[in-house]
C-alpha cells in the first residue's frame, strides 16, 4: 500500500464549504482507480489546516489515476471550488505504509 498526506489552508469563513468540495470529489471518483480509502482531517487547535490522507493499493495505481486524462476533466469543478475556499496551493508528502491495522470498537 501507499499513502499520501495533502495539506492546505482553509480561507476564513470557508470552514462550511469543506464538506461539498470533498463531496464534489468522492463524486468524480471511479471504480477500480486503486484508492483504497480517505480520510479528511481539520487541526483542533487550527481548523483551517486541512489535511487529506488518501490510500492506495500501490504508487503505481496512483499515478496512473493523477495522469488520466478523462479524469483530470472531471475535476475542473471541484478544482475551481477548491481554488475559491483555500488559501494557496496544497502540499504533498509521498509515504509508505508499513503497517495497516484496523480496529473494531468494543
Amino acid at each position: 500500500m501507499w499513502a499520501q498526506l495533502i495539506s492546505m489552508r482553509l480561507k476564513p469563513g470557508a470552514e462550511h464549504e469543506l464538506t461539498g468540495v470533498m463531496d464534489a470529489l468522492h463524486a468524480v471518483e471511479q471504480p477500480g482507480s486503486g484508492l483504497l480509502r480517505s480520510f479528511t482531517l481539520t487541526e483542533r487547535d487550527d481548523p483551517q489546516a486541512v489535511h487529506i490522507l488518501v490510500v492506495f493499493e500501490s504508487e503505481e495505481r496512483a499515478r496512473v489515476r493523477e495522469n488520466d486524462a478523462q479524469r483530470q476533466q472531471t475535476l475542473v469543478p471541484a478544482r475551481t471550488k477548491m481554488a475559491e475556499i483555500f488559501d494557496g496551493p496544497p502540499t504533498f508528502t509521498d509515504l509508505d505504509v508499513v503497517i495497516d491495522r484496523s480496529y473494531q470498537p468494543t
